[in-house]
This record gives structure tokens, C-alpha cells and sequence, in this order.
């Protein structure tokens, strides 16, 4: 198996005030939390949006592993809809000491291209701010941060900088290069 190396950025904001909204697409798109934890409807999410860009590492999660993660406190799922159709989503996860970790983030390929991902970017990083609200017990928010890398989306970086992230870590590492999963095989061209 080859292997090619993939650039990750890790990037943070340090204070409500960092988040810079996008403005809202025109049409009838929603952000609403899916509050029920359903290790079905996630795993659809994940590997529906990440399937052409190679997310891999949950794609052997059991449905047991699954609901564990989703039923820790604070974990949240948030889902776009356009026109009532699953656009995308924005998965968050509380840590120690305030800091949420957009952990998830991205369109399905088809609602991609449609000002939507800034939207949801922006809506998502809102949540993670006011996170505690939610959660009580929970620590306020002190500092919002995620990672892209090089096999995400074209417009990925340029949405995270324009949403107010700022860049605080690149690592670059070899990878085995892995045929494109889609949300089942060989729903994308090669």
C-alpha cells in the first residue's frame, strides 16, 4: 500500500468575539440539534459527508461504540437541512477546562458550492460558545478549536480563517493512501 503525505491544520478561537458569521443562504435552510442520540443517523452523516474526502476512521465504529460516544454529556449534532433534506452537519465535544472541539464538520456533496458551509460553520461555533448553557455542570467555553487537513474539502481552510479561526499547530505525516469510501462503495468516482 502507498503512502502520500497529508498536511493537518489545527486552528482555534480563543473568545466568543472571534466568531465572524457568514450571511444566511437564501431558501429554506435550518440548523436544528439532533437531541435524540442515534448511532444511525450519525454514522449516515459522517460517512455521507466525509465518503468522498476519505473519513475512514469511524466507518468500523460498532453501534455500541457509537451510542457510547453520542450519549457522553455534551456531545452535540448539529444538522443543516435544505428544504428538509440533510445537507450537513457539525459534530461538537466538550474537553477539560472549556474548550469544545468541533470535531465533525461538512456538506454532503451535493448541497456543497450552495454558501451553506459558512452558515452552518458560523452556527456551530456558536453552539460550541454557549455549550455550558445547555449542559449545566459544564464549564463555560474559553476557547472553540478543530483541525482540517489537506484531503478536506477546496474551501475548507478559507471558511475556517473567514469564520475568525486562527492557525496554531501544522503537522504534516504520511498516510496510506485508501480508495474513496463514500457512504457506500463506489457511490463516487475514483
Amino acid at each position: 500500500m502507498s503512502s502520500a503525505p497529508v498536511t493537518t491544520w489545527s486552528l482555534q478561537q480563543t473568545s466568543s468575539a472571534d466568531l465572524l458569521p457568514a450571511a444566511a443562504p437564501e431558501g429554506d435552510v435550518r440548523i436544528v440539534r439532533a437531541e435524540v442520540p442515534s448511532p444511525e443517523f450519525s454514522r449516515f452523516l459522517y460517512a455521507s459527508v466525509g465518503g468522498d474526502i476519505r473519513w475512514t476512521d469511524r466507518l468500523g465504529w460498532s453501534y455500541a461504540r457509537w451510542r457510547e460516544y453520542l450519549e457522553r454529556p455534551g456531545v452535540e449534532t448539529w444538522v443543516a437541512y435544505d428544504r428538509g433534506t440533510p445537507a450537513g452537519y457539525v459534530e461538537l465535544e466538550p474537553q477539560d477546562e472549556g474548550v469544545v472541539e468541533i470535531v465533525y464538520f461538512g456538506l454532503l456533496p451535493a448541497f456543497r458550492g450552495r454558501r451553506v458551509g459558512g452558515h452552518l460553520l458560523t452556527h456551530g461555533a456558536a453552539r460550541a460558545w454557549d455549550l455550558a448553557e445547555r449542559w449545566p455542570g459544564r464549564t463555560p467555553t474559553k476557547r472553540v478549536w478543530l483541525h482540517t487537513c489537506s484531503k478536506d474539502g477546496e474551501h475548507a481552510m478559507d471558511n475556517y480563517l473567514r469564520r475568525g479561526f486562527q492557525l496554531f499547530d501544522t503537522k504534516v505525516e504520511l498516510e496510506p493512501e485508501v480508495a474513496t469510501p463514500g457512504p457506500w462503495p463506489g457511490a463516487y468516482p475514483a
